[in-house]
């Protein structure tokens, strides 16, 4: 049974989660060749939720865009799940990126293009769980951020979903959009190979505002993990295959991180996965760890990294194997200005 726990931040700040959040945007991975069979998913995340202490939530994160085609296809396996096991309903607590994809009718953060979001996505879960936790997954330069949460807030009056959560933003940003309203989570990427400042800077603005914040891709897309070696480990058409640190010469130099990591692991008594979902857990009582998994044993591996405690000398000695492995290789890809992705908005 799952340990440490921790808090959502704002108006869900009474909500008590496990430590470690689940991420099952690889149920329905554009890039997998062969579809998750709806019991090996099922299995997945009842293994998770199985394994909760009493009065304690679990944040499972989804996406309206999860899917081949960024279509519905992760929501719909959620409803599914839920329509097979309703007595779990109430042990998870369910996060939802929307808004920002591939329909041009209206722009990303439009009050249109938000209502028809929110509105698809309840759509998909057809009932069998509500929304929790909504937010836009990347913040939209047409828009202010101060008139996005106020239409969102528009939509928790409605009842369309019951709390705000940003992601992929600046610590100003997060500021601006607490000033609106209160904020209980924050979607970033956080890991041993993603760490910059401006990271730094939103998790420390977290703490200091009382929100919680999701750090998804802590096993940096599987590579902490020491599945992936080199390129070829991935399938034609996984989406990683297109990233600057998945490219072969980035590869073998940031696998030397991992050589560090994996012996750091070993006189622990962890795994390399388990070990870095406990670095970024010690990034502050209110930084959840969100790694993905589809399968038991990997996702009851990656819990298990967020109830391990690491000393002030173990966080010393992988500090150090930081600073001697600088990673190469930009987040998504170098040649894409990151205002493109909308990173960091």
């Amino acid at each position: 049974m799952i340990k440490q726990t921790a808090t959502l931040g704002g108006n869900a700040s009474d909500i008590v989660v496990a430590k470690t959040a689940h991420g099952l945007a690889m149920f329905t991975c554009v890039s997998m060749s062969v579809p998750i069979p709806d019991e090996d998913a099922f299995a997945a995340i009842k293994a998770g939720l199985d394994s909760l202490p009493p009065n304690t939530k679990m944040v499972l994160n989804s996406g309206e865009f999860y899917a081949t085609g960024c279509g519905p296809g992760n929501l719909e396996l959620i409803s599914r799940f839920f329509e097979q096991y309703p007595n779990y309903v109430d042990r998870a607590f369910l996060s939802v990126k929307g808004g920002h994809q591939p329909y041009k009718l209206f722009p990303p953060d439009s009050p249109e293009n938000l209502r028809r979001s929110i509105d698809q996505c309840n759509s998909s879960l057809r009932g069998k769980k509500a929304i929790d936790l909504f937010q836009c997954a990347r913040v939209d330069p047409n828009y202010p951020i101060e008139d996005t949460i106020k239409i969102l807030k528009g939509f928790v009056d409605e009842g369309k979903f019951k709390y705000i959560g940003l992601s992929e933003v600046s610590a100003a940003t997060v500021r601006r959009a607490a000033a609106v309203a209160p904020i209980a989570a924050v979607e970033i990427e956080v890991s041993l190979w993603s760490y910059t400042q401006e990271t730094k800077d939103v998790i420390s603005t977290c703490a200091e505002l009382g929100i919680a914040v999701l750090g998804y891709s802590p096993l940096g897309r599987g590579l902490l993990t020491g599945q992936i070696t080199k390129p070829e480990d991935l399938e034609d058409g996984d989406y990683r295959r297109n990233f600057t640190r998945f490219k072969e010469e980035n590869m073998r130099h940031n696998l030397a991180m991992l050589d560090a990591l994996k012996a750091i692991a070993s006189k622990k008594g962890v795994t390399p996965a388990q070990l870095s979902i406990a670095w970024v857990s010690a990034r502050g009582p209110h930084v959840i760890p969100l790694p993905g998994s589809s399968n038991i044993k990997r996702t009851l591996e990656n819990l298990e990294g967020g109830d391990v405690e690491l000393s002030a000398e173990e966080l010393a000695e992988i500090n150090t194997a930081m600073d001697a492995h600088e990673v190469k290789g930009g987040r998504y890809v170098d040649d894409v200005p990151s205002t493109v992705l909308g990173l960091w908005g």
